[in-house]
């Protein structure tokens, strides 16, 4: 074997013992814990709002201009949120509400009743994911005890539109976050 050959078969060795031994130094796994897979996390998001502001005559009032501008925006919040499911009480007003959501998350509105808010709210004890619920000014911070979160303070009846209670259950621990929208 010429010098020349010889040379380049010593460093296509060297490089083959480079390659080896870096690549055999970036193989190296991490050491395995005993303490197994990471445990799963259930989590369940209930987004609670009273409807919009509503007309003042009849007996199933439809929202207000105001009310309907209300209703926009919060699907405009809520825009990020992937609902399971998004409720409301039978009334017009209450639908209206939820619509825009239901119609940006392409979901149907299924309708409960306010007045078996305990039954309600079981129906969720081993549910997760994410829920918007559309209530009343008397239904609303109740619906929230019932899942175990905070209710607050009474909702005013005549001016207060804006409180939405977002409760997130962990592992069966329910925290409040009570929010304002516009």
């Amino acid at each position: 074997m010429s010098s020349y050959n010889r040379e380049v078969v010593l460093r296509g060795a060297l490089a083959f013992a480079i390659a080896v031994t870096v690549l055999t130094g970036c193989s190296k796994s991490a050491p395995i814990s005993d303490a197994g897979p990471a445990p799963f996390v259930e989590t369940a998001n209930f987004y609670l709002v009273r409807h919009a502001e509503k007309e003042l005559e009849g007996d199933d009032p439809a929202l207000s201009k105001a009310g309907y501008e209300r209703a926009n925006q919060l699907a405009v919040i809520l825009r990020d949120v992937e609902f399971n499911t998004i409720y409301s009480s039978d009334t017009r007003r209450t639908r209206d509400t939820a619509a825009p959501t239901a119609d940006a998350a392409n979901l149907d509105i299924k309708i409960y009743n306010p007045r078996a808010l305990t039954d309600f709210a079981k129906e969720f004890s081993n549910k997760t994911g994410n829920y918007l619920i559309v209530g009343h000014s008397n239904t609303t911070p109740q619906l929230a005890e019932a899942l175990g979160g905070d209710g607050g303070a009474p909702i005013v009846e005549e001016t207060e539109y804006d409180r939405l209670y977002v409760l997130t259950r962990t592992d069966g621990v329910v925290v409040t976050d009570l929010r304002r929208y516009p």
